[in-house]
This record gives C-alpha cells, structure tokens and sequence, in this order.
C-alpha cells in the first residue's frame, strides 16, 4: 500500500484538515506526492513571475491558513504524462466526492468536466469549493 513521504506529510499538514483526509484517503490507493500546500507571500509571487500561478499574493487559494488548496502529483512524477495526471483527477474528483468534499481541480476550473476549453492547466492543483 502506498504511503506519504515525511516531504509530503509536512506539505500536507499546512492545508485544511478536509484536503489531508482526502489525499491520506487517496494515496492508500493511488501512489502520490505533495509538492505545495501552504504558500508564503515569496513563494506566491515566485509561482506568478514564473507563470506556474495566474494570481499574485494574498489571491490564491495557497496563501491562506490552513492552505485551502494543495499542488499534489501521481508519483513517480512525469510531468510530460498529462493522461496520467488526468487519470489521477479523476481519481481524486471521485473520491472527494464520495467522502462528501466539495473541490476544484486546475484542469477544469469551471467545473463542467470539459477539459479543453482551460486557457490555463495546472494538472496538480487542487481546492476546496466553499
């Protein structure tokens, strides 16, 4: 059974406690690793001069406490292994919504499971819907 690194347990300790039940649940079936939970206001506005963020600090769900959204990858990570991420969302959608939790994946911002209408993908994002 898969299991979160230290790395990863430290990143996911910084999100709302509903984004680490999910992924704890997660990764009991589906390998994975915790890349960004909590982002200081550095690090934000690193992620959007790099272009990796479309908003600055205090915006993103990221920069709240706890983290609101949590960056998180099928592991090992391929990033050139987009069906991969997919299939993982899909995984991760499924599960939420069976556990009852309201998210949000960077594939599909608008929620209407069409997934080429994105102008902008971030494939390891992840956020709660209030």
């Amino acid at each position: 059974m898969p299991r979160f690194s230290s790395y990863s347990l430290e990143r996911l300790s910084t999100c709302d406690i509903r984004l680490q039940d999910l992924f704890l649940r997660v990764v009991e079936n589906f390998d994975c690793k915790v890349t960004c939970g909590h982002r200081t206001e550095e690090a934000q506005n690193k992620a959007y001069s790099e272009g990796r963020s479309k908003v600055e600090w205090p915006n993103s769900k990221h920069n709240g406490t706890p983290s609101q959204a949590v960056d998180i990858a099928p592991y090992p990570i391929n990033y050139s292994d987009t069906r991969r991420f997919c299939y993982f969302a899909g995984f991760v959608l499924g599960t939420a919504q069976s556990m009852g939790i309201k998210i949000r994946w960077g594939g599909d911002w608008d929620q209407d499971t069409e997934v080429l209408d994105n102008s902008f993908d971030d494939l390891m994002h992840f956020e709660l819907v209030p």
